[in-house]
This record gives structure tokens, sequence and C-alpha cells, in this order.
């Protein structure tokens, strides 16, 4: 993740310093960002058992087709020149139709090839943290944040032929503490450049059984065309890896969830 964004932040580094106009890195007490985001999924589903000694694992790559345009909510109350709080709030929901190849069987109930499956994921996450910035000039701030961060992610599995069908759901939620840092540059009074990244272990919180962590980073590029009215456009990516071992069977979920975002800015 670091090295995904270092060369935008060395390039933003440098444009803040090419500018001698007066600007502050954040003046607004309450800035909050509207926005969508255009989503391309793929992960990895694996699973791992070992019987009379001998280990066996499985794994399989696995997508949701085309692109998804989803909701996303950002907001920021600075309350200090140092202290800020930063809350957001972003949500997916995909659904898939896909033929069978093969027979497939669940408990006692086999689901012949040539039948339809639908398969759908859902993932929400929230989190509202405390940021206080280190680094806080007229045209740099850079912050450190801690705060808390809600995940929920939900799967059900459908399939029919006939007679015979299946039909299983899950659902996990939990909270956790979450660790981030921010960079905010503004060069003149119309720019604002934002890049932020985030990370939490989901053995820090409450999520059950379940291990793992969830990754994100982002980065936008924001013109205001007022003091309060402003557009803004970026990239958003996000990591979940969860693992969960029950009746000597390790299962695991590699989901990553990435693509261009855009929208509306309204500050106070």
């Amino acid at each position: 993740m670091t090295n995904r964004f270092l060369p935008l932040t060395l390039a933003l580094l440098g444009a803040s310093a090419a500018y001698a106009l007066p600007a502050h890195a954040e003046d607004d007490r309450f800035t909050i960002r509207l926005g969508a985001m255009s989503v391309d999924t793929s992960g990895e589903f694996t699973a791992g058992t070992t019987f009379r000694g001998n280990p066996y694992e499985f794994s399989q790559d696995f997508d949701f087709g085309s692109k998804e345009t989803v909701p996303r909510l950002e907001g920021l109350f600075k309350f200090g020149d140092r202290h800020r709080l930063l809350f957001n709030y972003w949500g997916y929901d995909k659904s898939k139709t896909a033929r069978l190849t093969q027979d497939v069987s669940f408990d006692d109930t086999t689901i012949p090839a040539g039948s339809f499956a639908r398969a759908k994921t859902k993932f929400e996450l929230a989190s509202a943290m405390y940021d206080y910035a280190v680094v806080e000039t007229d045209t740099v701030s850079w912050g450190l944040q801690i705060g808390v961060e809600y995940a929920k992610i939900e799967g059900k599995l459908r399939a029919q032929a006939g007679t015979a069908n299946y039909s299983d759901g899950r659902s996990e939620d939990g909270y956790a503490p979450v660790v981030g840092s921010r960079l905010t540059l503004s060069p003149n009074e119309h720019w604002r450049f934002v890049v932020q990244g985030q990370y939490l272990d989901a053995g820090w919180g409450d999520f059950g059984d379940y291990k793992g962590d969830i990754s994100r980073a982002n980065a936008l590029a924001e013109y205001r065309f007022t003091e309060n009215v402003g557009v803004f456009v970026g990239y958003d990516w996000f990591k979940i890896n969860a693992k969960r071992s029950r009746d000597n069977v390790d299962i695991g979920l590699d989901q990553r969830f990435k693509g261009p975002m855009a929208g509306v800015t309204f500050s106070f």
C-alpha cells in the first residue's frame, strides 16, 4: 500500500513547494464530501484441512463481473488548530448468476451441471477517527489517526434445478480500533490534495472467531469554486483478509475493492 502511493505523495509535496500563494491546509470547520465510486472487485477463496495426517488445500479466484457504482460519504470536523474528527461510510452490494459446469453437492442435495446458481455479497464499512496534525502549516497538514471502525460482510448462495434447491447465507459484523495517516496539501485557495491510509486488525476488536485484517488507501484532488462548494476526483482501494477455523477446517477470503471516485464538496 505504501509503495502504491509513494510516487503520488512525492509529486504532491513537490507541487506544494512550487506555490507561493498563501493558503491553509484546511481552514474549514466542517467539510462533507458526497460522491460515488465505480468498484471493480476480485478475490480468492481458500480452504484447508488435515485428514489422517495429510494436508489438503483448495483455492479459487473469483470476481463479480461488471463494475458496480456505490455511494461514498466522507466528513471532517476541525475543532482546533491540530485536532480533527473524521468519519466515512462506504457500502457494496452485488449479485451474480452463473451456470454450473459440473454437479455440485451440498449435504444431501445435488445440483446438476447446467443449473443456475446465484451468489450475492454485501460489504459495509464505517469509521470515526480522531486526527492529530503532527505537521500543520499554511500549505501542508500531516496527521496521525486513531479511532473505531465498523465492518459487516454478508454472503448468500442459491442454486436450483427443478425440485432440487440449495440456499445458504452468512453474515458477520463487528467493531475494532483502526489506525491511519493523512496528508493534505493546499497550494492555493482553489486546490486541495488528500492522501489517506488506514489499517484494522480483527484481533483488536469483536469479530467472533474470525481473524484477519482490513486495509484501505485513497487519494483525491479537489477544486473549490468558492470557499463552500467544490468538486473532487480520486481513487479508492480496500482489501479484506478474513480467516476462520472450525472443526479442523480453515476457511479464508481475500477480497479486494478498487476504483475511481468523484463527487461534490460542501464546507462551512
